[in-house]
Order: C-alpha cells, then structure tokens, then sequence
C-alpha cells in the first residue's frame, strides 16, 4: 500500500500528504478494504468478505465485490458511483474517476 500511496500522490496534485490520503480518500479507503475482503474470498471465507464490501459501499460509496481482480496501484479519484463487478479484471496502474461501472451482465468462465 505504501508504493500505493505514492502513485496517488503522483496522480492527483491536489494531495498534501500521505495521511491526508489514508483518511480522507474514500477511493484509497474502498481499496484498502476490498483488499482484504479479496483475501478473504480467496480463501472462502463464507460471508465475511460480502460484510467488508458493504461496510466499504456504505462508508465510501464505492462498491468494489471481493471476487474482483485488481493489480497494484489502483487509484479511484472521485469515487462515488463506482461500481466494479466481481467478474472485472483491472491492471497495474490505473487511475478511474466517478461514475464508472466495471463488470459483465453474465459469469465469463
């Protein structure tokens, strides 16, 4: 999370400071917890990595499903809105905005 935090810092040049990201951007908070709900759901933990995508949607706005791939440096500027489905596969450094809606209407196998 820490070369996370830098590539923020790199994409958006309104941000001051490392702490004011971990607090105060729900994209990098929606990340955070969808990475541990993904390490949950990996491991087939039943339920809980559902919980931990909630308690993200209702705390950012950002609704990220735990069967979702996404590679290091994911950044969503402007979160509200974003949804990214579980089938949705997302690579290293990328940076999104609001609104975005990511995933298929059907399972791909």
């Amino acid at each position: 999370m820490i070369e996370t935090l830098r590539f923020i810092q790199q994409k958006d040049p309104a941000s001051v400071s490392k702490f004011e990201i971990i607090f105060c951007y729900p994209g990098f908070q929606a990340v955070l917890l969808y990475r541990l709900s993904h390490w949950l759901y990996q491991y087939k933990i039943p339920a809980l990595p559902l919980l931990f995508a909630y308690l993200a949607r209702f705390i950012t706005g950002i609704e990220i499903h735990p069967g979702a791939t996404i590679g290091k440096n994911f950044f969503i500027d402007h979160g509200m809105g974003v949804v990214i489905g579980a089938t949705s596969v997302i690579k290293d450094n990328v940076h999104i905005y609001h609104g975005v809606t990511l995933g298929a209407t059907r399972s791909i196998k």
